[in-house]
């Protein structure tokens, strides 16, 4: 399912929770039923219902157990499956994150929340260097170089939120990233020739830490199976949870959540990856285009 803005709830973020829902919804139609069944099992309302398989309200287990049982699923790994779904999407529905302290994020609310829970993520990233690495300066030239915010005023906060979410990286249990950064994006000029150096110099500072792995797409590789689009594939430490992948376009924020999306855009960063150059060549290149700045 992809959306310019998925609907809310009480949720801080509802992509886990649409999944579970859509995978019940699979469910009963698989076996005919209406929703008028499903609500009858649970002893409860048709719009409940109707809402639990949007992913518009947290699920109890006991339900989930009924509807599995309902529709003739109830074998252990699915039923364990979705219910370790359902306990994620409970954990981020309650969650007070630090990211609702930010209103600068703005659609990038959700995206925060999962970021927050996942426990790796996977980026490509074609013009733009990734936000869990960016300096300051580089951010802030961002920001105001594209014109997104109508207020000035409002810049300052969302750099401090993109930093904020760069504590993700350290600590006890630390993002695993694997970022693959075209050369392009090293030699645009984001904020001039000062900000980039300083820019540059922070990538070579982060990808020697343990949990960090940074390679660089030359530009001599020529056509490669990422060029339609930027995306960042966002994994969690349940077994039982899917990659969801997510993609900014110019005027959607985009949600790919179904097995099949997850399994085609992990294929292409793998082959991505298979044209980068490794991580000691990668510290190399961006070595020598600070050099030339």
């Amino acid at each position: 399912m992809a959306g310019d803005r998925p609907e809310r709830g009480t949720s801080v973020s509802t992509v886990l929770g649409r999944r579970l829902g859509g995978e019940l919804l699979r469910m009963r139609e698989a076996r005919g039923m209406r929703q008028a069944q499903a609500a009858e099992a649970l002893t409860a309302s048709v719009p409940k219902v109707a809402k639990m398989e949007r992913g518009l309200v947290p699920m109890r287990d006991p339900d989930i157990r009924a509807l599995c049982h309902l529709y003739e699923m109830d074998d252990a790994d699915t039923v364990g499956r979705l219910l370790g779904l359902a306990k994620l999407d409970r954990e981020r529905r309650r969650a007070k994150g630090w990211w609702n302290e930010y209103p600068a994020l703005r659609d990038m609310v959700e995206y925060v929340a999962l970021e927050d829970a996942a426990s790796a993520v996977r980026t490509w990233q074609q013009t733009i260097v990734p936000g869990l690495l960016q300096t300051a300066d580089y951010a802030r030239a961002l920001a105001i170089g594209n014109g997104k915010w109508d207020d000035p005023a409002e810049v300052e906060p969302f750099v401090d939120s993109r930093l904020a979410r760069q504590g993700r990286l350290v600590g006890d249990a630390p993002l695993q990233l694997r970022a693959v950064i075209h050369e392009g994006a090293l030699r645009q000029l984001v904020g001039g020739r000062t900000v980039m150096r300083a820019q540059l110099s922070h990538l070579l500072e982060q990808a020697e830490r343990p949990n960090i792995r940074l390679q660089v797409l030359p530009s001599s590789v020529g056509a490669n199976p990422g060029m339609n689009c930027a995306f960042t594939i966002v994994s969690f430490d349940v077994s039982e949870a899917v990659d969801v992948v997510h993609m900014d376009t110019t005027s959607a924020t985009v949600w790919l959540e179904s097995e099949s999306d997850a399994t085609h855009h992990r294929w292409i960063f793998d082959r991505i990856t298979r044209l980068g150059l490794a991580q000691r060549n990668s510290a190399e290149v961006i070595a020598g285009i600070r050099k030339e700045m």
